[in-house]
């Protein structure tokens, strides 16, 4: 076991962890961040989406030892100051979630897109999200919502 000092949402969170272990389970089980979820385990369907250093990334795949002074940045830490981001609010206003498991990597991965291109064309969004899989099928109103938030 190590400790590793963690810069994670604009604070420095304490995790003592086995080197290998995902940094999904350091965020779930020795932080209590529960926001992102284990939807795969292999880094195929996108719900377990943060952001390391501003760029979309798979937690369960990412090993805490390669996380090194790097920003993570979970869904719990998107909004400022308890409100809501664009994006955020674009989500509830297209009625996006159904059953709601995908959704924090769903807005993970469309925030990382938001923030290299803010105001995206059709295919830049369909790239981009091709890694977010939702069982509900709500594709074309994760769309819509993207291109809500990016007009704002």
């Amino acid at each position: 076991m190590k400790t590793y000092e963690l810069k994670i949402n604009g604070g420095v969170h304490k995790a003592e962890v086995e080197e290998d272990t995902p940094m999904l389970w350091v965020l779930r089980d020795a932080l209590g961040l529960m926001g992102t979820k284990f939807g795969c385990g292999v880094g195929q369907c996108g719900a377990c989406t943060i952001h390391l250093n501003g760029q979309a990334v798979r937690s369960c795949t990412l090993p805490v030892e390669s996380v090194g002074n790097a920003e993570v940045t979970t869904i719990e830490g998107l909004a400022e100051e308890g409100e809501l981001t664009p994006l955020q609010a674009a989500w509830c206003e297209h009625d996006v979630a159904q059953c709601g498991y995908c959704q924090a990597g769903q807005i993970m991965s469309a925030a990382a897109l938001l923030k290299a291109h803010p105001h995206p064309e059709d295919s830049q969004i369909d790239e981009a999200m091709a890694g977010n899989f939702c069982r509900c099928a709500t594709y074309a109103r994760i769309r819509e919502a993207i291109h809500t938030a990016a007009a704002r």
